[in-house]
């Protein structure tokens, strides 16, 4: 009798690399592997960084990130992919094509990394543009946090109503859904808004968690979607799963000193305790 052939759940990031550990390809792969994934990665970007902030960031040539893609995307196609960082409108190119070609059924989380938790900028105003207008219309979810947000609609974000407004004009540009993540607005609960399409915004609340080990918050949190989306959730239980998971993971790492300065998570504290449905 032949045996039944096993396979991985394979997400793929598409990110840049920290060499501190926290952030981009490394969260991402940390995610991957705690949520019960195989992960894949295509690096956009190196930067040298550590807990204190960005000291330079080295993009990678836009021909090799299309190399990685088509050796990962031909052999070891992806349930889910996550995107990360994109410094360069060259590259917003390569990956546009990539997705139109591979992975036009797969789910594709977006998290527009434009600033670093130190306040260093990774992207360039061209790209900006670029992200908008070739990637947001491809892509399942668009993730960003209030300065990301603040970036992309030109507006201020001071409150819960400001962020309903933000999504439904980052939808307006051409996003199918938005997650506007509240996390960097200052209070007990933490507000972060769904928007997808024409529907009614869903707020999901959480508790503040007292930590200065928010580094790779949300690098993780699109990661940790993207699994939940590879392992069949629909989007509104993926992101639910995933934000259990990421406050569990800044529960656990709360009390860890990783480095002086915006320390990680914990990605690894056991997220089978979880009852995850």
């Amino acid at each position: 009798m032949k045996s039944k052939t096993m396979n991985y759940i394979n997400v793929l990031t598409i990110a840049g690399s920290d060499s501190g550990g926290g952030a981009g390809i490394q969260a991402d792969l940390k995610t991957f592997s705690a949520l019960g994934c195989f992960g894949t990665s295509v690096i956009t970007a190196v930067t040298a960084q550590n807990t204190m902030g960005v000291k330079s960031v080295h993009g990678i040539p836009p021909e090799f990130i299309s190399d990685q893609l088509q050796a990962v995307l031909e052999d070891i196609p992806p349930v889910a992919i996550k995107i990360g960082m994109i410094n360069r409108a060259e590259v917003v190119a390569v990956i546009e094509m990539a997705l139109n070609h591979y992975a036009q059924e797969v789910p594709v989380i977006l998290d527009p990394v434009m600033v670093a938790t130190s306040g260093h900028k990774l992207i360039a105003p061209d790209t900006v543009t670029q992200l908008i207008d070739k990637l947001f219309p491809l892509v399942t979810l668009v993730t960003p946090n209030i300065d990301e947000a603040i970036i992309l609609t030109e507006q201020p974000i001071n409150n819960l109503d400001d962020m309903v407004t933000a999504g439904r004009k980052i939808i307006g540009k051409g996003a199918k859904a938005v997650l506007v993540k509240g996390g960097h607005l200052a209070g007990p609960i933490i507000y972060d808004v769904l928007i997808a399409g024409n529907e009614l915004p869903v707020i999901l609340e959480s508790a503040f968690i007292a930590s200065k080990n928010l580094h790779g918050t949300g690098c993780t949190l699109s990661s940790a979607i993207a699994a939940e989306m590879g392992k069949g959730n629909d989007l509104l239980r993926a992101i639910k799963n995933a934000k259990k998971y990421i406050a569990a993971a800044l529960q656990e790492g709360s009390q860890v000193t990783t480095g002086a300065g915006n320390g990680p998570l914990n990605h690894f504290f056991n997220p089978l305790k979880l009852i995850i449905q």
